[in-house]
Order: C-alpha cells, then sequence, then structure tokens
C-alpha cells in the first residue's frame, strides 16, 4: 500500500507579513508543479500557522507521510534541533502518521545555478 504523501514546507517566521509570503509563494509553485502532492507550509517561530498547525492541515488533507522540508539555505541549529524536536511533537499527537525531514535547501548545485540566474537579471534592469 502507498502512503499518500504531503510536503511541509517550513520557514522561520517573521514578524514582517511580507516576508512570509516569500513561502506561500513557493508553496504555490509547488503545488503547480505537483497537483498530485499535499502541500502545505508552517513557520517555525512568531505567527501562525506553526508546525502543528501545517502537520494537522496535511493530516486533514489525507496525508500519512509528511515529509518536511525546511525553507533554509544552511544546516544549523533550526535544522539539528529546532525542526526535529517539533516533528517529535508533531509525531506523538499523529502515531499513524510518517515523518520525514528533508536537509535545508543549500549548499546545492541547483541553488548555484539560481544565484547565478539572480546575478544576470541584473543585466537587464
Amino acid at each position: 500500500m502507498s502512503l499518500k504523501k504531503a510536503l511541509l514546507i517550513v520557514d522561520h517566521g517573521s514578524r514582517q507579513p511580507e516576508a512570509n509570503q516569500a513561502v506561500v509563494e513557493i508553496v504555490r509553485m509547488t503545488k503547480t508543479l505537483r497537483p498530485d502532492l499535499i502541500v502545505e507550509y508552517a513557520h517555525m517561530e512568531m505567527v501562525e500557522p506553526n508546525l502543528a498547525t501545517g502537520v494537522s492541515a496535511c493530516v486533514k488533507a489525507g496525508a500519512d507521510e509528511i515529509r518536511v522540508q525546511p525553507y533554509l539555505l544552511a544546516d544549523g541549529r533550526h535544522t539539528r534541533e529546532t525542526i526535529p524536536e517539533l516533528v517529535d511533537e508533531a509525531a506523538l499527537a499523529h502515531p499513524n502518521v510518517q515523518f520525514r525531514i528533508a536537509q535545508p535547501l543549500g549548499p546545492h548545485e541547483q541553488l548555484a545555478h539560481l544565484v547565478l540566474l539572480r546575478m544576470d537579471e541584473l543585466d537587464s534592469e
């Protein structure tokens, strides 16, 4: 039996609403690219939805496997401690759901391509 997968994209969270829109936009794009996938977002701190709320949204949509993607560039305290601790709490609340945590976004070759793309965009300004 295959599991119904969800992707929960987790960023830091900000008191500035416009900063929080970045993850909302990434979720929208991801849903367009993968309409078969449940895609939600959460913030680690400061604003809703928090990780528990994001997990609940995934479960409500039918997920029995949630893959957590840190929307962070580098490995650090949040990827090694904060997110795993929050996921452990969510796993206790949802014992029938499998959780997996992906690596942060960088360093990755595709990110290097994006850095160069952004640099080249300056030529058209």
